[in-house]
């Protein structure tokens, strides 16, 4: 029976790990959480990032791999029925667009609340510990655990951009992203219509910490958009929900659904995702762009690089008559820029 489980590793408080565990949930495709990865004898991947999903190879071995993106397309390739990608091209591109805006912008607020305010330090502080050493630990442990754990990750928030000068474009980008996704969930109870696609499981797993966890983000989500905190609570098992052909909604519908979301990911994650891949392939030190009007500058981010490649890749997939309707879509918004290569 084990044996017939996927081996998932993780931590409850990673939004990677709850956004691939909750896609597993639903796809009812079975699995085994392994927490204290110290413990398992499972393959290590090359890079220690969390989650680690383990496929069989030729020679049925286990093998890890890493990056939910395309961890998730290739389980919809080997485990066929309830598809979180949306089959029309159109629909399937902007489902990449907004899961990689998830991915790769949500979870700049998400680190920046979590260590640049003293109550969310302490209770991450506290609490993460406790997942990256057991349960059991001695309290002695879990509080020197705390200190340099916390010295860690507050010297990182360079990394994802935080830092004084981007203070309140992070902040003010994920207050209008709840209330554009309040709107949404009005109508529909998903991003993309009726069942979930994988966005929207990019957007949950950022949110199970922004605002379930983190106290500073999570008491605007709780005062201002309470239908977000029970949203994010139903997300996380949705084995229940049947799936049906009808489920998505036609470009054509998500043109004007889609239109505040894809304008402040065009004003956001936009200029941020081109301005770091030119000062990488310039070979410079630091990233300078506006975003609304207000500087924005990070140390240049490789991975985000070969993120805006693979979007690329991806618009490079469809045919004329599907990229005229998603330029349609696009156009006006910014998004257009990061398929539109200077000449």
């Amino acid at each position: 029976m084990t044996a017939d489980l996927i081996p998932i590793t993780g931590a409850p408080a990673s939004p990677y790990t709850r956004k691939m565990l909750a896609v597993l949930r639903y796809r009812r495709i079975p699995y085994r959480f392994v927490q204290n990865k110290r413990d398992s004898e499972l393959q290590k991947p090359k890079v220690g990032l969390i989650p680690i999903v383990y496929f069989r190879n030729q020679t049925g071995s286990l093998e890890p791999e890493i990056d939910s993106t395309p961890i998730i397309r290739r389980l919809e390739a080997e485990f066929p029925g309830r598809s979180v990608i949306p089959q029309n091209p159109v629909t399937a591109f902007l489902n990449y667009l907004i899961e990689d805006y998830g991915d790769e912008w949500l979870t700049k607020a998400m680190f920046h609340y979590r260590w640049a305010y003293p109550e969310d330090i302490d209770m991450a502080g506290s609490i993460l510990p406790f997942y990256q050493a057991g349960i059991s630990q001695s309290d002695h442990q879990a509080k020197e655990l705390k200190k340099i754990f916390s010295e860690r990750q507050i010297s990182r928030l360079y990394v994802v951009g935080s830092n004084e000068t981007t203070r309140k474009v992070i902040e003010g980008s994920f207050k209008r992203f709840l209330s554009s996704l309040n709107k949404m969930l009005m109508a529909h109870p998903f991003l993309l219509g009726n069942i979930p696609s994988s966005c929207d499981f990019s957007c949950y797993g950022q949110l199970t910490q922004l605002a379930h966890f983190d106290p500073t983000p999570s008491q605007i989500v709780i005062d201002n958009f309470p239908r977000i905190h029970a949203w994010i609570s139903v997300m996380d098992d949705l084995s229940g929900i049947e799936d049906n052909d009808e489920g998505f909604l036609s470009p054509d519908q998500l043109n004007s659904r889609l239109a505040e979301l894809l304008s402040e990911i065009g004003e956001t994650y936009a200029p941020v995702m081109l301005a770091n891949a030119q000062s990488i392939d310039e070979g410079k030190s630091e990233v300078e762009t506006l975003v609304k009007g207000k500087k924005w500058t990070q140390e240049p981010f490789p991975y985000q690089a070969k993120c805006l490649h693979w979007l690329r890749v991806e618009y490079s997939k469809l045919g004329q008559e599907d990229r005229e309707k998603l330029v349609n879509i696009l156009e006006g918004s910014g998004c257009e820029k990061l398929i539109k290569r200077k000449s």
